[in-house]
């Protein structure tokens, strides 16, 4: 184990020796739990094994999670300099990208090389997706960092998912406008994930594609260029999975495709989950509050952070965008999802469950107690949910 230390003038001898530090590579190889099934499958032939990563992921990890509890460690904030300084941290996330193109290269020749049940094919294509979804969440590590590096890493990443805009999108407009009604990729109360879902996808595009054509703009440089940071990406997608299509045949093009959009599904379901009907106040001025540790939902389950880089500590990452994984911290009385992704994705895929779970949790969070004015309301739900938990509060107009 690592420790730093560091003398300071009022505390004396501060400490800290970071207990997950080798823990942290579970997230660097949880892109590849796919490979095991795959190895089940060569050695014993049955198709079902090749499912096995769906059920750690969407069974075992809610499971773990439960048990296991959470960790509300935090190192000093003195040491927190140094611990970001290390760079085996840092090392950790980009080491993880070349496992997404090594991922979805094994998952494509599987299925272009074995005659599979076209059930086993959808399945491949789901788990592909899945744990290609985490290549997005590496690139949202990678992509808030301001190195070159880590930056062009980002890039590459998501060319897996053939997400390129991500990054784009993501720095500039969701952490911006997150948790306002103005966002498309913050949920609002009353709005199941499916509906979200047909909202948040086109509309991030969108957002993200315009963002780059305006910073181009600014330079005097063409939006249709090897200049734009999102072409790049998905030029790189374009070459990754066209090479695939050529080298397995025509059945690549269905398993791709249903790739491509589960492991956008991912983030969707993530972003669904991380700010569910939390409202930033909108100030006299027309702008928003800064955005605080209660504007979004937090998930402190030791198991699941260990394989996300604690995307998790959602609250301290939208509070301190730049701050690296290692070093997000946890704070008392903020939004806590009652457990960790996996299992609320399992959750929201349920929409009458979730909103009974959820809705009563949002209305009971300290900084809302059951104002409705506080909560991020889907419009078209906004006299249902007045009617339902308003008692008596007055029912705003909609511009």
């Amino acid at each position: 184990m690592v420790t730093y230390t560091l003398e300071h003038s009022e505390k004396g001898l501060i400490t800290y020796t970071d207990k997950k530090r080798y823990l942290w590579l579970i997230s660097m190889l949880m892109p590849a739990l796919p490979l095991v099934s795959v190895a089940i499958f060569y050695q014993t032939g049955m198709q079902w094994t090749l499912a096995l990563p769906l059920a750690v992921s969407y069974l075992i990890f809610p499971l773990v999670d439960h048990l296991v509890g959470s960790d509300t460690n935090n190192p000093p904030e003195e040491l927190v300099p140094q611990l970001e300084a290390d760079g085996y941290y840092r090392a950790l996330t980009m080491l993880t990208v070349p496992l997404h193109f090594v991922v979805l290269g094994v998952m494509a020749y599987v299925v272009g090389n074995n005659d599979l049940h076209p059930l086993s094919v959808m399945v491949m294509a789901i788990v592909a997706g899945g744990y290609s979804g985490l290549g997005i969440n590496t690139a949202h590590e990678l992509g808030h960092k301001h190195t070159a590096l880590e930056q062009l890493m980002a890039k590459i990443a998501l060319a897996v998912p053939a997400y390129g805009h991500f990054c784009v999108e993501h720095n500039g407009g969701h952490h911006v406008l997150v948790a306002t009604p103005d966002d498309p990729a913050s949920s609002k109360l009353g709005e199941s994930i499916y509906a979200f879902t047909l909202r948040e996808i086109p509309s991030t595009f969108v957002r993200g594609w315009n963002l780059e054509k305006k910073r181009l703009e600014k330079q005097g440089k063409a939006t249709w260029s090897l200049q734009n940071n999102i072409l790049q990406s998905y030029l790189l997608s374009l070459l990754l999975q066209g090479t695939l299509v050529l080298a397995f045949g025509w059945i690549m093009v269905p398993f791709l495709a249903l790739h491509n959009f589960w492991a956008w599904y991912q983030l969707t379901s993530a972003n669904y989950i991380e700010h569910y009907g939390l409202l930033r106040k909108k100030r006299g001025d027309g702008r928003y509050e800064r955005c605080q540790p209660h504007h979004s939902w937090n998930a402190n389950y030791m198991m699941s952070n260990l394989a996300l880089f604690h995307l998790q500590r959602h609250s301290d990452h939208h509070t301190n965008p730049m701050r690296r994984y290692q070093s997000l911290r946890d704070f008392d009385d903020i939004p806590e999802l009652p457990n960790g992704y996996y299992g609320m994705f399992l959750l929201a895929y349920i929409p009458k469950l979730w909103f009974k779970v959820m809705d009563k949790r949002v209305l009971a969070l300290p900084h809302i107690n059951g104002d409705l004015s506080k909560v991020n309301i889907l419009p078209s739900k906004l006299k249902a949910t007045y009617e339902k938990y308003g008692q008596g509060q007055e029912i705003p107009q909609l511009d």
